[in-house]
């Protein structure tokens, strides 16, 4: 009875990845002897569609490519999640080279995967919010291009970022933080960097996103729960405005009541607001 149960759910896996048109574990580079790998989702009823690339979160320590967002699958758009070196295995900024690799590999072998590689967007929440944003504002500065994978002469930039409550100024977020945010963020940081944070203020501020904000960076949708106690609602309020002043493209949407993630922002009218923003994009 339970050799027919398990057969019956790997059947139902089999058959659920079948209509998501999913490719799991595809290896984009190989770092010290460590496959790094992301999953493709390709959307139904949609030819050549745009590339949005997924980062976890899990405060740089954590987390996995599994169980992406699927809401902008279902727009029409391919979805790739990705792993990446975290701090436990290494430190800044390998996790940026990662990144990176990963951008170049999927524009590398879109016509393979057929998917539409003219415009591609990163989209994070917490901790994967600043990595992509990261990601996306630091075009050709060598030392976080990085050297990773086997497509270093293919461009990694992006075309638009979507960054959920992630952090942009590690040197001011411990003074805007909770005593609850305190004791995520102080200890997470420390480990990014492997000293203790009062060794660490060269590292902060070359890890914070308001360092790079140039007028040639990409367009960026933020959003953050205006009850988030982990990640200060400033970080992206500070971010926001840096963009204002380099008169960038840029979209803030506060989710009221919420705090750090949740359904409430997977809601239908926010998700619309970022297929919103994509499709400006895609149409200049």
């Amino acid at each position: 009875m339970k050799a027919k149960y398990i057969v019956s759910v790997i059947s139902i896996w089999c058959t659920l990845l079948q209509s998501q048109n999913a490719v799991l574990n595809i290896r984009y580079a190989t770092v010290n002897n460590m496959d790094l790998k992301l999953d493709l989702y390709m959307p139904e009823h949609s030819s050549d569609p745009y590339l949005v690339i997924w980062v976890h979160g899990g405060a740089w320590h954590s987390g996995s490519k599994s169980n992406p967002p699927m809401d902008l699958l279902k727009k029409g758009y391919a979805l790739a999640s990705i792993d990446y070196r975290t701090t436990i295995e290494a430190k800044f900024p390998a996790f940026i080279h990662d990144i990176k690799a990963a951008v170049r590999f999927l524009r590398s072998n879109a016509g393979q995967f057929k998917f539409n590689a003219e415009k591609i967007f990163l989209w994070g929440s917490s901790a994967g919010g600043h990595l992509v944003t990261l990601t996306g504002m630091t075009n050709e500065l060598m030392d976080l291009e990085g050297e990773v994978g086997n497509n270093l002469t293919t461009s990694s930039r992006v075309q638009g970022i979507i960054d959920f409550y992630g952090p942009s100024n590690l040197s001011t977020i411990m003074s805007q933080s909770t005593p609850h945010g305190i004791a995520v963020r102080g200890p997470a940081l420390a480990l990014m960097f492997g000293k203790p944070l009062d060794l660490s203020i060269g590292e902060l501020i070359k890890a914070s996103l308001l360092t790079y904000v140039t007028k040639d960076d990409p367009p960026l949708f933020i959003c953050h729960g205006d009850q988030d106690i982990q990640v200060p609602i400033n970080q992206s309020i500070e971010l926001y405005g840096r963009y204002i002043e380099a008169g960038l493209k840029v979209q803030l949407e506060f989710v009221y009541g919420a705090g750090h993630g949740g359904k409430q922002f997977y809601d239908s009218g926010l998700i619309n607001k970022v297929d919103e923003f994509l499709k400006s994009i895609i149409r200049k």
